[in-house]
Parts: structure tokens; C-alpha cells; sequence
């Protein structure tokens, strides 16, 4: 493997595994993406004239480890920031450790330091996605639907306040994860729905559906009294499980409604079912079981042969009730166009707030014309399918798009 493919590797496997630990070392995250940038370019010119060491990842964390420390060394930040003791010499057993995961896994830690209550909340979701899962201004700017400044100007600020007021960087003793675990909960739903909206999995944010898939099924370890981490585990575990039916042979994305369920992973609706099961026995109901109930409904669809579109329904109207938000108006309204017909799912549609806002949203747009091809109104549906199409959509999505244009012959 020549030194460009290694790092390429090497960054999007363990990438974002090494900014955490190098923020959790330093207490700066902005020290933190530069000696992991500094390392990235080193890296290129080591490897290319000595080839690629044994262990990528470990050679860039102990790289940007020590760029981080001339940086701290030159900025004199070690009267402003408590350093960590310098390691002791390992033990066997460490070193046993080490060889198979050198790089300190510290993506949860660090989910809960940006989680911080000092922090609002929206900036506390946009710092851990833009630091810890390595996403676009421009991409965390689209998923609040604000402007790249505006959203540029939130993350410095709160990377501001962590250094100014010094955060402390560790996991909290769990009888005080109460005010932070609502927004830890919320971080994880966006990154897997960042993952998610690409069948394709061609975008920066593709490998996030395992890794909240994995972290989630930690926090579930770490918090097995809490239902509502077991809800979120159960509800990414169904999305998920249908990842092998989302693309047909043209790779262009498959609906929900139309994808072959024989391919669905038995295994991931197993787990789900479980998990719900154990938090329905806590008696605490919350969102993040009613959307994982909502799924289970579609995933029964593997047994049955028919979807419970009334029941899901009712389940949005549930959420709605206790958590209400466009997203959720917009999954309903097409719910309700498949259970009560396309006039109805309309009206639903339009009883949604802020359509202007939604506008810009690439799902409001495909249901839009779903329901309006449903309704037999063609050239509205093929209105609503180039505003979709203009807001540049993943390959798969684009081609699902483009494919039902021409169906309206438009």
C-alpha cells in the first residue's frame, strides 16, 4: 500500500478516534485538529520516502501527541490548562492491550464533555458532530437549516467557553449524567441520521452508522436502567437493519415501502426487539421508544406481509405530543397518505410548520411529490421532484429522484 492509500485508511478508520484522545489529553479542541492536521502532513512525508509504519494509527496519535505538546510548550498554556502526568512506563499487560488497540477509544468521553450543561444545547450537538465525528461546517449548517457562518460562529463560541471556563474532560459519574444524557441521546440520533440519508453511503458521514450503532449499544452497557438508551440502541438497530435492501442493482435508492424485506438482518431486529422489550419493563416511555416502535411496526412487515400504516399513525401522534417537530409532521403526513389516502396525507402535509424553512429540506420535497403523484397531480409531483433534485442529493437518492421524474414524464 503506497503512503497516500495508508493515510486515507488510516484517517477515516481512526481519524476522529485520535482528535478525541488528543482532546482529552490536552483540553483544547482546537489544539487537538491542529497536531492531528500536523501528523496527517508529516505523515505524508515520512511515509512517502520510508513507506507506511506497521501501525498507521499509532504513529499519527503519538505524532500529534507530541506536536500538541510544542504547541502547548510555545502557546505557555500550561498556566491556563492542567496537563496530564506524563504516562508511566507500561506494564505487560498494557503493552499486550496496546497491540491491538493503540489509540484509547474516547469518542463516548468526549461526547459527554462536549454535552457539557454550560453549553446550549444545539451547540453542544454541533461541537461533538463537527469534533468527534469529523463533519462539514457546511453539512452541520444544512442539518439546522442556518447558514455556514451562523453555525461557524456557534462552534467557536463554544469551544470558547470549554477553554475559558475548563471543562473538565472526562465521563461524569453516572448520578450526574441526568442533564446530559438527553443531548448525548440527540448526538448520536443526528450522526446516524447523517449516515443514513445516503442508501449509497458515499458521503463524509457514511461510517458513522457503525460507529453510533457500536456506541450505542455501549451506552446501553454504561446506562442499562434508562430506557430511553435503550430505545435509541432499538431504534437505530431497525434503520439499520435494512441497509441491505436499500439499493437496487442500478444503485439507485429503494423506499422504505418497496424494499425487499427477505433481505432485512433478522439479527439487528432481534437485538431491537429485546432491547424494547427491557424498556418497556422499566415503565418510563420517552421519543426515542415511540420512533423505535414506529420502525418495529415497518419491520413486522418481514412477518406479516402487510405495514400497520393506522398504528404508525398513531405513534407519531404520540411523539408529537411529546416531542414535536417538523421531521416528525412530515414522516406522519406521509403515514397518513398511505393510511387515509393522498388527499388526507396533503392536508397533513400542509398542516406542517414552517414549510418555508422545509423547503430547503430534501425529504419534505420527496414526500411532497409522493403524495402528489399519489394524488394523480403530475406536474406538481414533478415540481416538488426538481426542487429536490436541486438541492444535490446523494448519488443513490438522485438517481430514485430522477427515475420517478421520468416515470411522471416530465
Amino acid at each position: 500500500m503506497d503512503a497516500e492509500a495508508a493515510l486515507d485508511a488510516a484517517v477515516r478508520e481512526a481519524g476522529d478516534r485520535i482528535r478525541a484522545a488528543l482532546a482529552i489529553r490536552f483540553r483544547d479542541l482546537d489544539m487537538a485538529e491542529e497536531a492531528f492536521a500536523f501528523a496527517s502532513l508529516r505523515a505524508m512525508e515520512t511515509w512517502s520516502r520510508d513507506g507506511p509504519p506497521r501501525d498507521p494509527a499509532a504513529w499519527l496519535y503519538t505524532v500529534g501527541r507530541r506536536r500538541a505538546f510544542d504547541l502547548g510548550r510555545r502557546a505557555k498554556v500550561r498556566t491556563s490548562a492542567v496537563l496530564d502526568a506524563p504516562e508511566p512506563a507500561p506494564d505487560p499487560e498494557s503493552i499486550l492491550i496496546a497491540a491491538f488497540e493503540p489509540i484509547p477509544d474516547e469518542r463516548l468521553r468526549l461526547i459527554f464533555v462536549c454535552c457539557h450543561p454550560a453549553l446550549a444545547p444545539e451547540a453542544r450537538i454541533a461541537l461533538t458532530l463537527r469534533t468527534l465525528c469529523g463533519l462539514s461546517v457546511e453539512r452541520l449548517a444544512r442539518a439546522w437549516l442556518t447558514s455556514e457562518v451562523a453555525m461557524l460562529q456557534r462552534l467557536t463560541r463554544a469551544k470558547r467557553k470549554i477553554r475559558d471556563t475548563r471543562i473538565r474532560f472526562e465521563i461524569p459519574e453516572p448520578d450526574a449524567w441526568g442533564e446530559r444524557l438527553e443531548t448525548v441521546l440527540a448526538t448520536l440520533e443526528i450522526a446516524y441520521a447523517q449516515a443514513y440519508e445516503d442508501a449509497g453511503g458515499t458521503s463524509d458521514a457514511a461510517g458513522l452508522a457503525h460507529e453510533t450503532l457500536r456506541l450505542s449499544g455501549l451506552l446501553c452497557d454504561l446506562a442499562p436502567n434508562e430506557p430511553e438508551v435503550l430505545g435509541l440502541a432499538a431504534l437505530i438497530r431497525l434503520t439499520e437493519s435494512r441497509r441491505p435492501a436499500r439499493l437496487d442493482e442500478r444503485g439507485a435508492m429503494i423506499p422504505l415501502s418497496e424494499q425487499a424485506v427477505a433481505l432485512w438482518d433478522s439479527r439487528l431486529i432481534a437485538e431491537a426487539a429485546a432491547l424494547l422489550r427491557r424498556a418497556a419493563q422499566l415503565g418510563r416511555s420517552g421519543p426515542y421508544q415511540l420512533m423505535a416502535t414506529i420502525h418495529a411496526v415497518h419491520a413486522a412487515r418481514r412477518e406479516t406481509g402487510v405495514t400497520g400504516w393506522a398504528d404508525i399513525v398513531l405513534l407519531y401522534d404520540m411523539l408529537l405530543a411529546v416531542r414535536p417537530s417538523a421531521v416528525a409532521q412530515v414522516n406522519r403526513a406521509v403515514a397518513v397518505g398511505e393510511a387515509q389516502g393522498a388527499d388526507a396525507g396533503l392536508a397533513a402535509l400542509a398542516a406542517v410548520s414552517d414549510p418555508a424553512r422545509l423547503a430547503g429540506w430534501l425529504p419534505y420535497q420527496a414526500a411532497l411529490a409522493g403524495l402528489r403523484a399519489q394524488a394523480d397531480l403530475k406536474a406538481e409531483a414533478a415540481e416538488a421532484l426538481r426542487a429536490a433534485l436541486a438541492l444535490r442529493p446523494a448519488p443513490a437518492e438522485r438517481l430514485f429522484l430522477a427515475h420517478r421524474l421520468g416515470e411522471l414524464g416530465a
